[in-house]
C-alpha cells in the first residue's frame, strides 16, 4: 500500500501554511477535490485547502459535520493532544518552538552544554581505543 494517511472525516491535521500555522485540526467536512471544512476547539470553522494540511496518523471517530461540543468530547476522548505530543513529530515541533524562544545567555548554555558533551564523548572514545590496542 502507497498510503496510509487518507483524507477523511475525524483525521488529524497540522496547518503548515497561513494564519493558524501549526495549529492541530480535524477534518469535519470534505468539500471537493481541493478543500475541507475544518474545526478545531479553540477556532471557527472554516474551509482550508489540502496544501495547507499536512495529514497525521491520528484519527478521531466522529460523524460528518459535528457539533463543537461533540467534537471537543470526541478530541478528549482519543486524547489527540497527547498522542500529538508523544510521537516524534509533534516533540521536533515542540523542541523547535522552545530553541526559538531561547534568549541570547540560555543559547550560550546551550552552546556550552554541547562543548561539555561532545568533550565527553571523545574521551570516553579515547579510553575505548586505548584499551583496544593495548
Amino acid at each position: 500500500m502507497a498510503f496510509k494517511r487518507y483524507v477523511e472525516i475525524g483525521r488529524v491535521a497540522l496547518v503548515n501554511y497561513g494564519k493558524d500555522y501549526g495549529r492541530l485540526v480535524v477534518i469535519v467536512d470534505v468539500i471537493d477535490q481541493n478543500r475541507a471544512l475544518v474545526d478545531a476547539p479553540d477556532m471557527v470553522r472554516c474551509q482550508m485547502n489540502f496544501k495547507r494540511l499536512s495529514l497525521t496518523d491520528i484519527k478521531i471517530d466522529i460523524p460528518r459535520i459535528p457539533k463543537k461540543k461533540s467534537l471537543i468530547a470526541a478530541m478528549e476522548a482519543a486524547d489527540v493532544k497527547n498522542k500529538w505530543e508523544s510521537s516524534s513529530w509533534g516533540r521536533k515541533l515542540i523542541v523547535q518552538k522552545r530553541r526559538a524562544s531561547l534568549n541570547d545567555f540560555d543559547r550560550f548554555k546551550v552552546m556550552l552544554a554541547k562543548i561539555k558533551k561532545s568533550g565527553a564523548a571523545q574521551r570516553e572514545l579515547a579510553k575505548l581505543k586505548k584499551q583496544s590496542s593495548s
